[in-house]
């Protein structure tokens, strides 16, 4: 996907020299938010980058995914869905473009970057110099070597957004997010899919109940899922499986992972360690191994999601540009999966560890969810010993949303019967997640413990009535 970018008030300046505040690498989500926050502190920051601002989130992930998902949902043709894709893109572009950088204080350059010392980087030639810096650089999609790959076309989260025409047959490799995402949206589009999963069941980090609702959705609409299969070779149009069976393909989707984008950065000149997976190595506040640079977003090896990137931008620039010790945000992190339905998640979940306890409602038990005929779903809870909320799943139509509302309870400690007493809005989906705490405080107040309480109360009110 190829959009014009308004470099050239950069371009035509000499390459900036001397030595920055705060020098970002990368102008993804977590670069573009490092570098506004920094520049909203009053420091001079430099941000580089060597592509197009925006990063994944904008040209090749969230927007262009959710665009695409919205059209398939609707039925649209793949024509009418990716020009609708393109326009979403272009429409959102100027958020995250160079001269809205620049009009918040930060200057961009076009070009790339790397360190030659604790202190100091090439920019094209160019020796800059910095007090701080954070890595911001990303991740880039996976593709594993496998014998006749080359005889198909090879599509990732990355290229898929560059077809001009539907692929008829396409095979996707890896059953997480990105595979589910993208195979139901091709089926709806009119496509033949076929998803291949290595593990035993697709959506492997979410709750068992949530990956079967999403397998039984996903065949209902005529994909094909094939877990404990992998894609051994392809060979004259045809994708050979690990279980024996052949596929006819035109197009092979791969979604089995990214790797940090590390390569080239001059990391070790700079005294910035790696880990064995290659992304740079940070301690709890995002802080490397040189005590000037910081790293953001993918690169760190945080969850790869833009929220995670987003936040963790601004933390790292505060802790860089202002001398803050703050810890990154690692343990209430949300998660969505948006398929039709979503599934959206956080924390705890799956296989309850000792002192958890869970509770779900099944959507047919919410009102909303029998008017709109969209009962294939649940909103379930995960509580401690004292009802605090510590992670959550919730499958349904805008599931995402759902989930705001237990985040705010686990960030500040809130208990399920905190969320049962909140009035909300009726008939709405969220009726699940307040089902789920007033269900839990029920019992709650069913125990003997209470109701020998309550016997009490009731007794002494009626001796002074």
């Amino acid at each position: 996907m190829t959009t014009p970018i308004d470099w050239a008030s950069d371009d035509l300046t000499p390459p900036p020299s001397g030595r920055w505040d705060l020098v970002v690498v990368g102008g993804g989500t977590a670069g573009i938010v490092a570098a506004k926050t920094a520049a909203r502190f009053g420091a001079d920051v430099l941000l580089v980058e060597r592509h197009r601002t925006g990063g994944d989130c904008l040209w090749t992930g969230c927007v262009p995914s959710k665009s695409l998902l919205a059209q398939a949902h609707e039925g649209a043709d793949f024509a009418a869905a990716m020009a609708h894709v393109h326009r979403a893109v272009e429409t959102i572009e100027p958020v995250d473009s160079p001269a809205d950088l620049r009009a918040h204080g930060v200057r961009v350059w076009h070009g790339t970057a790397r360190f030659t010392g604790p202190g100091s980087l090439d920019l094209d030639g160019t020796t800059v110099g910095f007090v701080r810096a954070v890595v911001a650089t990303g991740s880039s999609p996976v593709v594993p070597p496998i014998d006749g790959l080359d005889s198909v076309t090879v599509l990732t989260s990355d290229t898929v957004w560059d077809l001009t025409t539907r692929p008829d047959r396409l095979l996707v490799v890896g059953g997480g997010p990105i595979g589910c995402e993208l195979g139901q949206a091709m089926r709806r589009l009119g496509a033949d899919v076929t998803i291949v999963e290595a593990g035993e069941r697709i959506l492997p980090r979410e709750d068992a109940d949530a990956a079967e609702i999403i397998t039984a959705t996903l065949r209902a609409d005529g994909v094909r899922v094939l877990t404990s299969t992998s894609l051994e070779r392809v060979t004259d149009g045809r994708a050979l499986l690990s279980d024996g069976r052949e596929v006819p393909v035109d197009a092979v989707l791969m979604a089995v992972g990214r790797r940090p984008g590390t390569a080239g950065l001059g990391l070790e000149a700079a005294g910035v360690a790696t880990t064995e997976h290659g992304h740079v190595q940070v301690d709890d506040r995002l802080r490397t191994t040189n005590r000037r640079v910081w790293a953001a977003g993918d690169v760190s090896g945080h969850p790869a999601l833009t929220h995670v990137a987003g936040v963790h931008g601004s933390t790292a620039a505060t802790n860089a540009v202002l001398g803050l010790r703050r810890a990154a945000e690692t343990t209430v992190v949300p998660r969505v999966t948006y398929t039709s339905p979503e599934v959206a998640a956080f924390g705890e979940g799956g296989t309850l560890r000792p002192g958890l306890r869970s509770r779900t409602i099944d959507h047919h038990e919410v009102d909303r969810a029998v008017t709109d005929g969209t009962t294939a779903g649940f909103s379930r809870l995960v509580l401690d010993r004292r009802g605090r909320v510590v992670g959550a799943t919730v499958v349904g139509p805008r599931a995402g949303e759902s989930l705001a509302e237990v985040l705010l309870a686990a960030r500040h400690g809130l208990r399920a019967r905190d969320i049962a007493a909140s009035m909300h809005p009726y008939p709405t989906h969220g009726d699940g997640v307040w089902k789920a705490a007033l269900e839990d405080l029920q019992d709650q107040l069913a125990s003997a413990r209470v109701q020998r309480v309550i016997g009490w109360v009731r007794r002494l009110r009626r001796r002074w009535s």
